[in-house]
C-alpha cells in the first residue's frame, strides 16, 4: 500500500494513536497509518468534516460501527477502536500489509484460474462472517481488498449499512464506486447480502481479465450498463464464467449465496490446481545404466544380494529395458545383473563372472516381480575372494582352495614327523 508523508493540515494524534504517514483519502474522509503505546499498527480513518457536520449521518455512522465490532473472522480488518463523538468522527482498523488487489491486477496482470478461485473463496467466506453480523459491505471492489501474507482482507466498511437500508445515496452523495455497483444500488432498493455478491463476482471477473466486466466511462455510462445490459466475461476461464455469471444476475434472488459461493470456488480451486500441477513437464526417468550402475557398486561393497530393494528404493528383480548392462568392476568383468529383455513377466537376472569352470552353469539369481529366489550360501566371505553377482564363489575357485589347503596339510604333516624322527635319533 502506498504511503505518503503527512500534510501540514493532517493531525499528528488521534485518540490514543500517534499518526505517521497518510495511506489514502475517499469519499468519507482520509485514512492514516498510525499506532498505539504498545506499537499496534491501525489503519485510522477520519470523517469529512461536512459529513462530521450532519447529524444523519453521525447515528447510522454508529450504529454501523456498532455492527463491524460484531464481525468476527478472519478475512477482514478488524476495527479496533472508533469516536464517534469527536467533533470529527473516526475509526481504527487493524493494519493489513500488502498489496490491494487492483495494485497487483494493474502491475503484474490477471490471475490465473486457480488464483482468481482461491481468493474468491477466501472472501467469500469473509463475507458469511460480514452477513452474519446484519452488516453489507457495500462496496467491494478490487482497491478494498488487500492481499495479506495470511490471505485476502476486505477492508474499508465505512460505508456498510445494516441490511435493508437505502443505498443509492446519502446526503447528496453518491456511495459505491460505478461497475462494481449492484442493480439494486443504482436504484435506491435496500441491499441484501446478494448485493455484495453482484460486487463479489465482477471485482473477480477484474482479477481474471484486468478489466470492469461493464467497461469504462462515465458514472452515468456505467450505472445504465450495471442496470440495462449484460457483463462482459470476454477472458475469464470457462472454469469460473458461469459462476461469476450467476453472480452478476440483475435479480438478487437468481444470484448464489455467500456460502454457496464459497463452496463452489474451493472446488474450483483445488481442480485448477490439480490442473496445473498435471500440466508440468513429467521429472526425468533414472537412467537405465544409472540404476545398473548402483547395482553394481552395491554389491562390490559387499551388500546382502538377497535384499529385496535397491537404495533408491526400486525392487532388486527390475532390471533395464532391452538387456542394457551395467558398468564394469574392476576385474573387467560385468558385475551387474542382466535382463533378457521382457519375454514374460517375470525378469530373469544372470550374474555372469569369467572364473566359470568348462561345462558348468554359473549360479543365477531369479527374480519374479521383485522378489529374489535362492538360498545364500552358509559361512564367512573368505577375504579377497572374488565373488559374483549372486554372491556365490565360482566352483573352480572352490576345487582350487582345497586343493592348495590339502597340499598344505601334508607338506606340514611330513615336516612335523620329520622333526620328530631327527630327535629320536639324537
Amino acid at each position: 500500500m502506498a504511503m505518503m508523508r503527512l500534510r501540514r493540515e493532517d493531525p499528528r494524534v488521534v485518540g490514543s494513536f500517534r499518526l505517521h504517514r497518510r495511506l489514502g483519502a475517499g469519499g468519507m474522509g482520509v485514512v492514516y497509518l498510525g499506532s498505539d503505546r504498545r506499537g499496534q499498527r491501525v489503519a485510522l480513518k477520519v470523517i469529512r468534516p461536512d459529513l462530521a457536520e450532519d447529524q444523519e449521518f453521525r447515528s447510522r455512522f454508529a450504529r454501523e460501527v456498532s455492527a463491524a465490532r460484531r464481525i468476527r473472522g478472519g478475512c477482514t480488518a478488524r476495527l479496533v477502536a472508533a469516536d464517534l463523538e469527536a467533533d470529527r468522527p473516526w475509526f481504527a482498523t487493524q493494519y493489513v500489509p500488502g498489496p490491494s488487489l487492483h495494485d497487483k491486477v494493474n502491475e503484474e496482470g490477471p490471475l490465473s484460474a486457480a488464483e482468481v478461485a482461491a481468493v474468491g473463496a477466501a472472501l467469500a467466506e469473509g463475507l458469511v462472517a460480514v452477513h452474519e453480523a446484519g452488516v453489507v459491505h457495500r462496496d467491494l471492489k478490487p482497491s478494498n481488498i488487500l492481499l495479506s501474507p495470511k490471505g485476502p482482507r476486505i477492508i474499508d466498511f465505512g460505508i456498510a449499512w445494516a441490511t435493508g437500508a437505502s443505498t443509492l445515496t446519502h446526503v447528496g452523495t453518491a456511495v459505491g464506486s460505478p461497475g462494481f455497483l449492484a442493480p439494486e444500488q443504482v436504484r435506491g432498493a435496500a441491499v441484501t447480502p446478494a448485493t455484495d455478491v453482484f460486487a463479489l463476482g465482477a471485482t473477480l471477473a477484474y482479477s481474471a481479465t484486468a478489466d470492469s466486466p461493464f467497461g469504462h466511462g462515465s458514472s452515468e455510462v456505467m450505472l445504465y450498463r450495471v442496470v440495462h445490459e449484460e457483463a462482459h466475461l470476454t477472458g475469464v476461464p470457462d472454469a469460473l464464467a458461469p459462476l461469476l455469471q450467476a453472480c452478476l444476475a440483475k435479480d438478487p434472488e437468481e444470484r448464489p449465496s455467500t456460502l454457496q459461493l464459497s463452496m463452489r470456488l474451493k472446488e474450483i480451486a483445488a481442480r485448477e490446481a490439480q490442473g496445473t500441477a498435471a500440466l508440468r513437464p513429467p521429472a526425468p526417468r533414472r537412467d537405465a545404466e544409472a540404476t545398473a550402475g548402483q547395482a553394481t557398486a552395491q554389491y562390490t561393497r559387499g551388500h546382502d544380494p538377497h535384499d529385496e530393494r535397491h537404495p533408491d528404493g526400486t525392487g532388486a528383480g527390475r532390471g533395464t529395458a532391452g538387456g542394457s548392462r551395467g558398468p564394469r568392476s574392476s576385474g573387467g568383468r560385468p558385475a551387474a545383473a542382466r535382463t533378457g529383455g521382457p519375454r514374460s513377466g517375470a525378469v530373469r537376472d544372470v550374474a555372469r563372472t569369467g572364473d566359470r569352470a568348462p561345462g558348468q552353469r554359473t549360479p543365477a539369481a531369479r527374480t519374479a516381480g521383485g522378489r529374489t529366489t535362492g538360498a545364500r550360501p552358509s559361512g564367512a566371505r573368505p577375504s579377497g575372494a572374488r565373488t559374483t553377482g549372486s554372491g556365490r564363489r565360482p566352483a573352480a575357485v572352490n576345487r582350487r582352495l582345497l586343493r592348495q589347503r590339502l597340499i598344505v596339510f601334508v607338506v606340514v604333516t611330513l615336516i612335523v614327523l620329520l622333526g620328530i624322527a631327527a630327535a629320536q635319533r639324537l
